[in-house]
């Protein structure tokens, strides 16, 4: 009698630790599944969809493949926006370093570039994602017959460049000094489009410019190499800056034009990689 009862008590103490140990475990489990689906943890904070504007201040030779790239980043991220603000880089540089508000600066030099990183208004090291050269863009047909930078120096050409202070302008007087050239234009023009525009209007026989620009323009004018482009191909660089509101997204849009995807609209653009 005394063994069976010893035995009942023993056989009920077993399951009770083994129930026990069942509920642990489940119990366990129903915490690990909720801290895996809860809001902010690093599984939920991953997989968030990117929303808000980012604001880009881009050269002005960027105009037309950044605007696609804009379009094709508020496709891919339903909830964003992404505005432009496009002009001469040194103009653009000035602004940012003033307090002016963006998220992603993209710039036609490393020097205009050094304004904005020297400044401490940028956020990490800038990569240079393409690269550009030069190209002399004269009236359709070319009525001039130009077909080195040395006609530009003729007296009877009213010629248009971009400031010495712009990227273009840097970039043109680098190719005039490696041919030994000397060069006295119409106007100095703010940014590059401004210089196209001249010509596109009948106001100016040529303009140097960059390649892009020139495809950009399609039968409105028409592009003439020359070598001295050689010696003063301009490197592009981009960064996030320092005080975005979004960084994120910005994140995201430089990511999207170092990808294959956005040096393939680039490069159908003209420009040469980096």
């Amino acid at each position: 009698m005394t063994r069976t009862v010893r035995r009942t008590r023993r056989t009920l103490q077993v399951a009770g630790a083994a129930t026990a140990a069942l509920l642990a475990l489940s119990a366990c489990s129903s915490s690990e599944d909720t801290s895996s689906a809860a809001p902010g943890s690093p599984a939920s904070t991953s997989s968030e969809k990117l929303s808000g504007t980012v604001t880009v201040f881009a050269a002005a030779s960027l105009k037309e493949s950044f605007t696609t790239l804009g379009k094709e980043f508020e496709k891919e991220h339903p909830g964003t926006k992404v505005t432009f603000s496009f002009g001469g880089s040194d103009s653009l540089a000035a602004s940012i370093t003033g307090g002016a508000p963006a998220d992603v600066f993209a710039s036609a030099s490393p020097k205009t570039m050094k304004i904005v990183t020297d400044a401490g208004s940028a956020s990490g090291a800038p990569a240079t994602f393409v690269r550009n050269q030069l190209e002399i863009a004269t009236l359709p047909g070319n009525p001039d017959k130009i077909t080195s930078l040395k006609d530009l120096t003729s007296s009877g050409l009213k010629v248009v460049l971009c400031d010495k202070g712009v990227p273009c302008g840097a970039a043109a007087q680098k190719a005039l000094d490696a041919g030994k050239l000397k060069l006295t234009p119409v106007s100095y023009e703010q940014d590059v489009k401004s210089a196209l525009t001249k010509v596109e209007l009948k106001e100016a026989d040529a303009a140097v410019v960059y390649k892009t620009d020139v495809h950009a323009a399609g039968d409105k004018v028409e592009g003439v190499d020359f070598p001295e482009s050689a010696d003063a191909v301009n490197d592009y660089p981009i960064v996030q800056l320092k005080d975005t509101e979004n960084a994120e997204a910005a994140k995201a849009f430089i990511a999207l034009v170092q990808s294959s995807e956005g040096q393939k609209v680039l490069t159908e653009a003209g420009f040469l990689k980096p």
